[in-house]
């Protein structure tokens, strides 16, 4: 005989269901913090991850019923933010470069960079990824911060995989550059 695993349903979201008002502010002040810093993590703009986290939580109170205990409200809640995020860096008209169309590139002319020179104290590294170009890092953030695989960014960026792994290269060197002082 096999046991299924039912998703564990959450008393709040339940009460947020049964229109209960205190419930959905509970709600919004349970995940607001965590995913604010997922938006401005992908926006480096604290006014626009400040609207896309509003807009986050308009939308998934708007389909709470749909939500089905699949994931976490968190996991689910989190996607609608990246998704809405990436949404409002496609209106910046980021530009996804894919290094195997760029004619003239080549590997080997990227400058070494030592790593383990490198001081990394969490603040210098906060301030050198918020330098990044929106394109680099989105996806670096997405790779190494949210746990998400070149396939997944390049699904939800709707780009090719490789130019996923492109943009995380130059990240990680750009970012490099930007810690030991190399503009």
């Amino acid at each position: 005989m096999e046991l299924a695993v039912l998703p564990q349903r959450d008393e709040l979201i339940e009460r947020c269901l049964q229109g209960d008002r205190l419930g959905y502010r509970e709600l919004y002040d349970r995940y607001s913090k965590a995913m604010y810093n997922t938006c401005l993590r992908i926006l480096n703009h604290a006014t626009e991850a400040e609207d896309v986290l509003q807009e986050s939580f308009i939308e998934a109170f708007k389909n709470l019923d749909k939500f089905e205990y699949r994931s976490s409200f968190g996991g689910w809640l989190k996607q609608i933010c990246i998704n809405r995020s990436i949404n409002q860096l496609r209106k910046r008209k980021v530009e996804w470069v894919d290094i195997e169309r760029v004619t003239g590139y080549d590997p080997v002319d990227e400058m070494p960079v030592d790593e383990a020179a490198i001081d990394l104290k969490v603040e210098t590294v906060k301030s050198a990824i918020m330098q990044l170009p929106d394109g680099y890092r989105t996806v670096l953030n997405l790779y190494l911060l949210e746990g998400y695989d070149h396939e997944e960014i390049a699904e939800i960026l709707h780009v090719a995989e490789s130019t996923t792994r492109t943009q995380y290269m130059r990240a990680k060197q750009k970012l490099l550059q930007l810690l030991k002082g190399i503009s």
